[in-house]
This record gives structure tokens, sequence and C-alpha cells, in this order.
């Protein structure tokens, strides 16, 4: 009993050395990317072996533009949709979390995740779209590294640039010439807001572009953006 007890405790303590160096492993890549811009995200990845299984010679849609590069308007459009406390909290937005957590009770499925704009970036760069209790904690992890090591600047900047747009189509750019042929710069506010409408189920709405919901949400944004606060 005790030679078990012994390697239980060897076990464990192992267990816990695997994870610490897991948490500063991605710490690490967190500092890194304050200074370099990242170039494939896990999410990124997943969709690129999920289109590489029906075209072996797809790739994805994406360039890397400055945060100075993209229309303001997108930026109110997508704070006023996701995230409108970004640049107060850090990284939690605990009221809506907990209206998220109501407005499923009541409807007796998932239909609001009150993620922020922290978590979704994390859980976009390092994780997958599983939503288990350890991607779940993981993504707090991840979000409170984020904010403790980028300005609210810097991590707008990379989310802009990584989040999913559409079937293979990630970033603003990439985006803006996918859905209107223009550059992300010259986006108008109704293009911002329909975009910014579009990123809770972006594969979607690619293939359904003038969804009812779609157009309604848009109206909605645009009321909503010359309150929205960008960093």
């Amino acid at each position: 009993m005790g030679r078990l007890l012994h390697w239980l405790k060897v076990g464990a303590a192992w267990a816990v050395g695997l994870f610490l160096a897991y948490q500063l492993w991605l710490f690490g890549w967190v500092l890194w990317w304050n200074w370099m811009d990242p170039g494939m995200t896990r999410f990124m990845e997943i969709r690129q072996e999920e289109l590489w299984l029906k075209n072996p010679g797809a790739s994805l849609q994406k360039q890397w533009v400055p945060y100075e590069r993209i229309s303001p308007h997108l930026k109110r459009a997508i704070i006023a949709a996701e995230d409108a406390k970004f640049v107060d909290h850090e990284g939690f937005d605990w009221e809506g979390i907990q209206k998220a957590m109501e407005k499923n009770q009541r409807r007796g499925k998932v239909v609001a995740g009150g993620s922020t704009i922290s978590q979704q970036l994390a859980k976009n760069l390092f994780l997958t779209p599983s939503k288990t209790p350890w991607r779940k904690a993981e993504e707090a992890a991840i979000t409170l590294m984020l904010e403790s090591a980028w300005s609210k600047r810097r991590i707008f900047e990379v989310y802009l640039n990584v989040v999913e747009w559409g079937n293979g189509v990630f970033g603003a750019e990439a985006a803006a010439r996918h859905y209107f042929n223009i550059p992300a710069a010259q986006l108008s506010p109704e293009q911002g807001a329909k975009l910014a409408a579009m990123l809770p189920n972006p594969r979607f709405y690619d293939r359904n572009r003038n969804a009812p919901g779609l157009l309604k949400k848009t109206g909605i944004i645009l009321g909503r953006m010359s309150a929205a606060e960008v960093p």
C-alpha cells in the first residue's frame, strides 16, 4: 500500500509538472506574439486540414494588415456587436456572462456565450471549437495571459487579423476582399456592421449572405456603433 501511495504521489507530481510546463509554453508564445505577428493559429490549422480533405490544393484566405489599415467602422462594429466593455474589463465581462447564462436557461439550450474579444482570441490562437470544461478552463488561463502581457490595442489588432470570417477566410483584410472586393481600410459603416454580424456563425453566413437574421442584426449593430469605444 505504501509503495502504491508513493507512485501515486510521483505520478501526481509529474502531472502537475507537465501542466505547468504547458502553461509556460503557452505564455512563451503569448510573449513572442506581442512583438511578432502570428502566421497561423490553431483555428486556422483546423480549417486548413478540413479544406485539404476536400481539396488537397486548397489554401486559406488571409493577409495581415496593421491596425491603422483597418477601417474604424469595422472596429466600432465589432466592439458594438461582440464586447461593448472591451476597453474597460480585464478579460471577462461577468455581467455579460450572467446574462448569457440566464438567456440559455430560458431557451433550454446554448444560444449565447458571453465571451469577450480576449476570450475569443485565446480560443482562436491555441484551442479547438469544442466546448468541454477543460477547454473553457484553458481559455480562461490564456485570456489572463493575454490581458497581462498585451495592450488592449494589441489584443484587438491580432483579433482583427486572425478571427474566422467564412469558409477558409481569416482576418479583416481577407474578409473585406472576399465579401466586398475592397481592402479593409475602405469598409463603410454598413459593410463593417455586416461583417461584425457574421462573426457568431461566419461559415453559415458565407453561404447565406442575405439571410434575414443577418440583415436584422446588421441594422442593430449600426445603431450601436456610435457609442462603441475602440482602443
